[in-house]
């Protein structure tokens, strides 16, 4: 079921890339970037992936990377929203339910922005030029790359477009649902599928800030802590945690590895070629 949901976020963010990139080249991309974030710190695979993807197609970096930046922005209304549903079921919960409310009102206020800047970038990009005169090297990396980034912004313009996007993250979600409720079943017998929404929510948000590669530690943490409001064994739980992520890590780890090995990419070779971006992404404006 992971590969299905593996499938299906990359049809997600292929619509969030207004379908200008092939589905198998987002979908390789999409386990690459997973790859890279379960060695790297701070979520460093985000950018590796805007850089692979960019390297396939005719999507300059900041195109792809302003789609990510949508893409987990959607992700913490969805994990915010699934909280919401759960949290009312949940004993002592109350703490939830504030979070996901702070956390909904924040990331809609920034898509807001992001829709607003999509709209009258032009005005955006007129007022930089006027304040960064005086600062050549700022206003030469602006001039060049900030188009770039407003253009992937543009599907916020698109409400059509939007929406699709926005029902696939949704069926995304809904799989991953299913997915960790099948899993936990193994551990938990009598488990309810309010229990893998419940957890998913809370790991989803606990891991939202970039921390430590693959989020070690912080994602049991967070799905212990969830799991606890059930008065489940805390061990099970935690083995449960473990059995999830390391079944994620492998399965990301394989198709991302595979699609490295088809590109004849490497880390090190990775990290050369985004030294060089600024001139390559020049060259697409």
């Amino acid at each position: 079921m992971t590969a299905v949901w593996l499938y299906v976020r990359s049809l997600a963010w292929r619509s969030l890339l207004q379908g200008k990139a092939g589905i198998g080249d987002v979908f390789f991309t999409v386990n690459e970037g997973y790859l890279l974030n379960n060695i790297l710190p701070f979520r460093l695979g985000e950018i590796g992936r805007s850089f692979l993807l960019s390297a396939k197609t005719e999507l300059s970096f900041w195109e792809v990377f302003s789609t990510i930046i949508l893409e987990r922005a959607i992700d913490v209304v969805m994990a915010s929203s699934l909280l919401l549903i759960t949290v009312p079921f949940v004993l002592g919960g109350e703490w939830a339910n504030r979070a996901a409310v702070a956390a909904i009102v924040f990331v809609i206020a920034s898509l807001l922005l992001f829709y607003l800047a999509a709209r009258h970038h032009e005005l955006l990009l007129e007022w930089f030029e006027k304040f960064t005169v005086r600062y050549p090297t700022v206003n030469r990396f602006g001039r060049t790359h900030l188009p770039l980034f407003f253009k992937g912004l543009s599907v916020l313009t698109q409400p059509a477009q939007f929406m699709r996007s926005i029902g696939l993250f949704l069926l995304n979600w809904i799989v991953a649902i299913l997915q960790y409720y099948c899993l936990m079943l193994a551990f938990f017998p009598d488990g309810r599928i309010l229990w893998a929404g419940f957890s998913l929510g809370v790991t989803a948000l606990g891991i939202a800030v970039p921390s430590s590669p693959g989020a070690v530690g912080v994602w049991e943490l967070s799905a212990v802590a969830a799991l606890s409001a059930f008065d489940l064994d805390p061990s099970t739980a935690l083995a449960y945690a473990l059995t999830a992520h390391i079944f994620n890590f492998i399965v990301t780890g394989l198709i991302g590895s595979y699609g490295f090995a088809q590109e004849g990419e490497t880390l090190a070779g990775l990290y050369n070629r985004i030294r060089r971006l600024p001139e390559r992404d020049a060259s697409k404006t």
